[in-house]
Formats: structure tokens, C-alpha cells, sequence
């Protein structure tokens, strides 16, 4: 979300792609990004560890998954954040030498983020910049749901 602020703040053009947010949903992010004119563009089933059709969740992200080669072949944008993407990729949802494929393949300066955890070993390894953030203390841990503005 920092780097999207900066890039939009620097009049660059900006889309964050979504693999796990619902197609409907309207949380804080999607909001604000909405006011400032941001492309949000949310294609997951709100995907879980708990889901109880992953078939289901996999053909989404791999849908998905394929309108963000289009995105990103166009060279459209400045920066493409494929939010939540390495989970399609761990999953083996997508194929990660296709994802490599696709970034290889980009238009010279566009910058693409991929968030989420459990990075494939060769995206890691291709990536110019990698960023491992670790839970140390959670308040749900300690019994205290979601707060909206705060964790949607």
C-alpha cells in the first residue's frame, strides 16, 4: 500500500491486483483507492486455509491470473501490485515459471510487487527487492475480531 501511495503521489499510473479479496469486496483499501481514482481490481473467492472449495479457489486465481499477462503485456501501468499472488504460486495454482515468463517479458520500467507469504525459491531469487515480515502478536490471538479501518 506505501509504494501505491508513492507511486500515485509521483502521478504514476497504478493498479493493484487482487487474488484472495472477494469480487465484491469494499473494504477500507478498496474504498480509499476508489476516491483517488487507483484501478482495484479484486478477483479472488476470499480464499482461505478454511475454504471448502479450493477447486473453485485455484480456477479463480488462475482466471485471474491471466487477465494480469494481458495488464501487464499492455504496459499500461507504472507499477502492478498482484496483491496476495504468492499464494496462487505456493498452491501451484499458477505455474511459477510462468509468472517468471510474465515478468521477464515486461515493458522496461514498469515496476510489479508481489505480496503474500511463502514465496516460490525462484521468485525470490529473481526478485530485485524481498521483504519478509514475521507475526509476532496479533490482538485475534487474544480473542479481539477485526477492526474495520484497521484490518479491513
Amino acid at each position: 500500500m506505501g509504494v501505491m501511495l508513492r507511486a500515485w503521489g509521483r502521478d504514476m499510473k497504478v493498479v493493484m491486483l487482487q487474488f484472495i479479496k472477494h469480487t465484491t469486496a469494499n473494504f477500507g483499501e478498496q474504498r480509499a483507492a476508489k476516491k483517488m481514482g487507483i484501478d482495484m481490481i479484486a478477483m479472488g473467492d476470499g480464499f482461505t486455509w478454511r475454504s471448502k472449495d479450493l477447486d473453485s479457489s485455484a480456477d479463480l486465481a488462475r482466471e485471474h491470473w491471466e487477465g494480469c499477462k494481458e495488464i501487464i503485456a499492455k504496459g499500461e501501468y507504472d507499477v502492478v501490485i498482484l496483491d496476495e499472488f504468492t499464494y496462487a504460486l505456493h498452491y501451484g495454482w499458477v505455474p511459477v515459471e510462468d509468472a517468471l515468463e510474465a515478468l521477464r517479458n515486461r515493458p522496461e520500467m514498469m515496476h510489479v510487487i508481489i505480496t503474500g507469504r511463502n514465496a516460490p525459491p525462484e521468485l525470490v531469487e529473481f526478485a530485485d527487492l524481498v521483504t519478509e515480515m514475521t507475526l509476532v502478536k496479533h490482538p485475534y490471538h487474544e480473542g479481539i475480531k477485526a477492526q474495520p479501518g484497521i484490518e479491513f
